[in-house]
């Protein structure tokens, strides 16, 4: 049976996915990821495994190539950018994500950063341990416009939260007109979402179009009371050109779960920045998103060494995959 390397840091030894793929015949080996790998160490922990369950680790080409016997990787998210798809895909390895897996529970995370920035809790909470009392007037949301950058499977999910706050909600995204069916969303192009949205909520894709997306000029076109708010990935935002943005005014400041480099760079322009608070890419950890990531990807990884892949993101290269990854 397949030997099965499992590296996302809450799946244990003896846990319930560790159990039904021991069940059902395979050896796992757990490598958590924490913090980043260099390559060779990504290779030694590869070397021997036919199937891995992964975080966010970096699968270059090269790394790929020296893992013989791989032949499926399952991401225990959405977000597969750190995979280099096509070079798995001449390699013979089906790559798969789960579409929707943690919607909900962005979703509700992403309401939770609006409410945090319009009320000012983080800096209150700073502010009572600094042994202030900070009595600053916050805003409310009904009545605001959000933009949502992206239309999957979390982003429809935070539409419904969102009118349930009365606020409006506008939406760009290269999703076919045929899929956008929801009558409480208008869908609109970039330039009119940024100049129109009170709050501006990232739920795209990283591709080497939306890379860099949210750049200067974009920051130019928001409102000065425009906060954004980042749960997707974090090089979609130009963050020198944010750190600016808020820095001077443009806009009025910035709530991020994910950043270009994580853990943050000691050095990143987004530190000591009034207005920008940076927090540690929990969006989608709930206790039941772990728990639902866990056994679907399980279940994946069993598929795709079947040869039966339900999500492989590199479907348009192996032309026995049967089904892609959730769009934006």
């Amino acid at each position: 049976m397949s030997r099965i390397l499992i590296t996302t840091d809450y799946l244990r030894p003896g846990d319930e996915v560790d159990q039904y793929l021991r069940k059902q015949g395979h050896t796992t080996v757990h490598s958590p990821m924490v913090g980043r790998r260099d390559p060779a160490q990504l290779v030694a922990v590869l070397d021997g495994m036919d199937a891995a369950l992964v975080a966010n680790e970096s699968l270059t080409a090269d790394v790929l190539s020296q893992a013989s016997r791989l032949r499926a990787v399952v991401r225990t998210g959405v977000g597969y950018d750190s995979i280099d798809v096509a070079a798995a895909a001449r390699l013979g390895i089906t790559v798969s994500n789960l579409p929707g897996i943690n919607a909900n529970a962005v979703a509700e995370y992403t309401i939770g950063l609006l409410l945090a920035a319009a009320r000012r809790l983080v800096q209150s909470a700073a502010g009572v341990a600094a042994g202030g009392w900070p009595r600053e007037d916050g805003h409310e949301l009904r009545g605001s416009t959000l933009g949502l950058i992206g239309y999957g499977a979390a982003a429809r999910a935070v539409v419904p939260l969102a009118r349930a706050f009365g606020m409006r909600v506008l939406c760009t995204t290269a999703v076919p007109e045929g899929r956008r069916n929801d009558p409480a969303v208008r869908f609109v192009d970039l330039p009119e979402l940024l100049a129109a949205s009170d709050h501006v909520s990232v739920h795209t894709a990283l591709t080497e179009r939306t890379r860099g997306l949210l750049d200067a000029a974009a920051f130019r076109q928001m409102k000065k009371t425009a906060i954004l708010v980042n749960t997707a990935r974090g090089a979609v935002v130009d963050e020198q050109a944010l750190a600016d943005a808020v820095r001077t005014g443009e806009i009025a400041g910035a709530a991020l779960d994910v950043v270009s480099e994580e853990p943050l760079a000691a050095d990143s322009p987004l530190r000591d920045i009034e207005g920008i608070v940076v927090y540690s890419h929990m969006a989608g950890q709930t206790t039941e998103a772990r728990a639902s990531a866990g056994l679907e990807g399980a279940a994946e990884v069993l598929a795709a060494l079947a040869g039966r892949p339900r999500f492989a993101v590199n479907a348009h290269l192996l032309p026995n995959a049967t089904a892609v990854g959730d769009p934006t």
